[in-house]
C-alpha cells in the first residue's frame, strides 16, 4: 500500500519540479500530468473499492499529492498548448479534487460530490493563476515582438533618410564625372560620399546600442553644409536664406536636417533636370519654418514608384506637433514643413531615433 500511495505522492511532484526547473520538459508536461494523475486516480479507486485500506499518515500525504496536482494544472494551462492543456488539466484537477474519497466515506452521492467539487475549487484557483501568467506572458511575447518591429522601422526610416542621401551623392558625382570629364575629381569626392555613408552606418548601430543625452539646444549648420555638397555634386544649386543666429531644440533642429535632406535627395532622384532649389529656414511666433522649392518638371511620369520616406517623415512631424505639406507648384515641386519650437507634450524627446538625435549633433549629409 505504502508502495502505491509513495509513487503517486512522488511522481506528481517530481514532474511539477521538473517544469519549473528545466523549461526543456515543457513540452512534455501535459502527457507526463496525464500520466501523474492517471496513477492518482487509480490509487483512489483502489481506496474506494476496497482494494486497499488507509494507513495512519496516509492522509497528509494524500494532502500534499494533491497540492501537487494542482500545481500541474496551473503549470499545464500556462505553459501547455490549447489543446493538450484541454485533456491534462481536467484529469490533474479530477484527481485532485477526488483524493478525499481515500479516507472519507460520503453518507451520499451528494456529499460526497460537494465535498470532491469544494476541494477541486483549489485546482480550479491554480488553474485560473495559470491561464493569467500565460496572458502576461502572451503580452510580454508581444510587447517584444512589437519593439523589434518598431526598430526594424526606425533602422529603415534612418538608412533611407541620411545614407541614401549620400549614396545618390555618390551616384551624382560619378554622372557629373562622366559628364564633365574629370573623372579624378569624381571619384575623390565619389570617396568622401562613401566615406560618410559608412561613418553613417557606424553611428546608426552605436546610437540604437547607446541612448546618448542631449543638450538642451541646438543649431542648424549642418544643413548649410548639405546645401553646399548638394549644390557641388550636381547640376541644380541650392539658394539658401537663413538667418545664422537661429537657435533651436535639438530634436527640432534634428528633425528640421532630416527635412532638409529627404527634399534635396527627393530632388536628386525625381527632378534631375532641377537647376535651382530655394530653401528658406526661419523662426517666429513659435514655429520653424522650412520651404523649398526646386524647378524641376518632369513630363512624363517617372517609372520609379513612390517610396516611403515622405509619408514616413510626415507621421514623424505630426507626432512632434508640426505639419508637413508637398505640392506642386508653378515649374516645380514645393515642401513646406512647421515645426514646433518647443517640445510637444505627446512626443518626449527620447521618441526620435538615435540616428536623429546623432545628426542633430554632427550631421552627415
Amino acid at each position: 500500500m505504502w508502495i502505491a500511495v509513495s509513487i503517486s505522492l512522488l511522481v506528481p511532484i517530481a514532474v511539477a519540479a521538473a517544469a519549473l526547473s528545466r523549461p526543456a520538459l515543457r513540452s512534455r508536461l501535459p502527457a507526463l500530468t496525464c500520466v501523474a494523475a492517471a496513477g492518482s486516480l487509480a490509487v483512489t479507486l483502489a481506496h474506494v473499492i476496497g482494494a486497499v485500506r488507509p494507513e495512519p499518515g496516509a492522509a497528509a500525504l494524500g494532502m500534499i499529492e494533491s497540492l501537487a496536482l494542482m500545481t500541474l494544472a496551473g503549470l499545464v494551462i500556462r505553459y501547455a498548448q490549447a489543446r493538450r492543456a484541454a485533456v491534462a488539466t481536467p484529469a490533474a484537477s479530477l484527481a485532485a479534487a477526488t483524493w478525499l474519497l481515500r479516507f472519507f466515506a460520503p453518507a451520499s452521492p451528494l456529499e460526497g460530490l460537494g465535498a470532491c467539487a469544494f476541494w477541486g475549487s483549489g485546482a480550479l484557483l491554480a488553474a485560473a493563476v495559470g491561464g493569467y501568467l500565460r496572458v502576461l506572458d502572451v503580452r510580454q511575447s508581444r510587447a517584444v515582438a512589437d519593439t523589434r518591429t518598431a526598430l526594424r522601422l526606425q533602422l529603415a526610416r534612418d538608412l533611407h533618410d541620411f545614407v541614401a542621401h549620400d549614396i545618390s551623392e555618390m551616384v551624382a558625382h560619378a554622372q557629373a564625372g562622366r559628364v564633365a570629364g574629370d573623372p579624378l575629381q569624381a571619384l575623390e569626392r565619389v570617396e568622401a560620399a562613401g566615406q560618410r555613408a559608412m561613418s553613417m552606418l557606424d553611428r546608426t548601430l552605436d546610437m540604437l546600442h547607446h541612448d546618448r543625452p542631449l543638450t538642451s539646444t541646438g543649431d542648424l549648420s549642418g544643413i548649410r553644409e548639405a546645401a553646399e555638397r548638394f549644390s557641388a555634386a550636381g547640376l541644380a544649386r541650392v539658394h539658401l536664406r537663413m538667418d545664422p543666429q537661429v537657435a533651436v531644440p535639438a530634436e527640432t533642429a534634428a528633425l528640421a536636417y532630416r527635412i532638409v535632406i529627404e527634399g534635396l535627395t527627393n530632388v536628386r532622384r525625381h527632378a534631375p533636370e532641377a537647376g535651382r532649389v530655394d530653401l528658406d529656414i526661419s523662426a517666429g511666433s513659435g514655429l520653424l519654418d522650412i520651404t523649398m522649392t526646386n524647378d524641376g518638371v518632369t513630363r512624363a511620369r517617372s517609372g520609379r514608384r513612390g517610396g516611403s520616406g515622405l509619408p514616413g517623415l510626415t507621421a514623424l512631424v505630426e507626432e512632434q506637433g508640426g505639419e508637413l505639406v508637398t505640392q506642386a507648384a508653378p515649374d516645380g515641386w514645393s515642401l513646406t514643413a512647421y515645426l514646433p519650437l518647443t517640445q510637444s507634450p505627446e512626443c518626449p524627446p527620447a521618441s526620435s531615433s538615435p540616428t536623429t538625435r546623432k545628426a542633430s549633433e554632427a550631421p552627415s549629409a
